[in-house]
């Protein structure tokens, strides 16, 4: 498992007092409010404020006071140590758990892995199937069974797997 969880990017400046314009990672914008420290590039970094403001948060780092210094952090990504991000709740996964976990059918068979997740008001999987292809699916209850995030393995139902697949080449 990754030790850190990729909460969002630096969009670009906002102002003139360094802050940063992030677009998240994540699916409520106002846990950024919540932040104690982000890692950039591998260094700590003390939030000091944070809010959301619309889609995006803006967040204000110690050290970080000016608008030239925080065009430095354009496109660097935002980091926080898996300890201290908020917990998923049940049902909900972090996506670097579930990328490159075994997808297989509810009697066994390995049918591939995935390879994405497109996240959308359905999350959509993109698995690599065992014979090259790609295959597309909703993640829905009724096609997933089990996700079990220690063995990196998801069971899907084969019915219902079949029913919404979408294959390519």
């Amino acid at each position: 498992m990754e030790k850190t969880l990729v909460i969002g990017v630096v969009a670009k400046p906002q102002g003139i007092r360094g802050e940063l314009k992030i677009t998240p990672y994540t699916d409520d914008v106002n846990r950024f409010a919540r932040l104690k420290s982000v890692i950039i590039d591998g260094k700590n970094y003390s939030v000091t404020a944070a809010r959301a403001c619309g889609d995006f948060a803006i967040v204000s780092l110690l050290g970080v006071n000016d608008r030239n210094t925080a065009e430095l952090f354009r496109g660097k990504f935002l980091h926080v140590s898996r300890e201290n991000a908020v917990k998923p709740k049940k049902g909900s996964y972090f996506i670097v758990d579930i990328i490159g976990c075994s997808l297989k059918s509810d009697n066994g068979e390995t049918i591939g892995t995935i390879a994405d997740v497109t996240t959308s008001k359905t999350d959509v999987f993109t698995v690599l199937l065992n014979n090259g292809k790609t295959m597309r699916f909703p993640f829905l209850k009724e096609v997933i069974e089990k996700v079990d995030i220690e063995n990196s393995e998801i069971i899907a139902n084969s019915k219902r797997l079949k029913e919404v697949a979408c294959y390519e080449d």
